[in-house]
């Protein structure tokens, strides 16, 4: 599993990447709140709660303060622990990190244009939706001929 870090947590947390953004860092808070699995459970204290921070408290710390760099560290090194105790949540945090780290790497663009003359609009960019041409087809006077 890649680690998690500290920069991408603030990134997450701080609202960054826009709504694929939100929404990875809502599947994270989720994944947290998950139970630990049976085998993480035995290094457990005398009430029963596991030894080690699931994570919760991380999470919340570095939703309130997503600039703090500690906060992010400690939630970062909160799922680092977690996941070497816990099989299930190593399993679904790495997928969990694989599709965060894919849905923020779409915002690279790279343009090329070559090959001729181009008759008619050139978008360069990313994301176009709900664009119209309105295009009519005008022959050089040499074909009218």
């Amino acid at each position: 599993m890649d680690p998690i870090t500290a920069t991408a947590l603030t990134a997450l947390a701080s609202g960054l990447g826009g709504e694929a953004g939100r929404q990875a860092w809502q599947g994270l808070t989720a994944l947290v709140r998950r139970p630990f699995g049976r085998a993480a459970t035995q290094g457990t204290q005398d009430d029963g709660t596991p030894q080690v921070s699931p994570g919760e408290l991380e999470v919340a710390a570095l939703e309130g303060d997503p600039a703090d760099p500690m906060r992010a560290q400690a939630l970062a090194t909160a799922l680092g622990v977690r996941a070497a105790l816990d099989r299930e949540f190593r399993i679904l945090l790495d997928e969990w990190w694989q599709r965060a780290k894919a849905s923020s790497s779409g915002g690279d663009v790279h343009n090329s244009i070559s090959g001729g003359t181009q008759n008619g609009p050139v978008l360069q960019g990313r994301d176009f939706s709900s664009l119209t041409f309105n295009m009519t087809r005008t022959t050089a006077s040499s074909d009218r001929d």
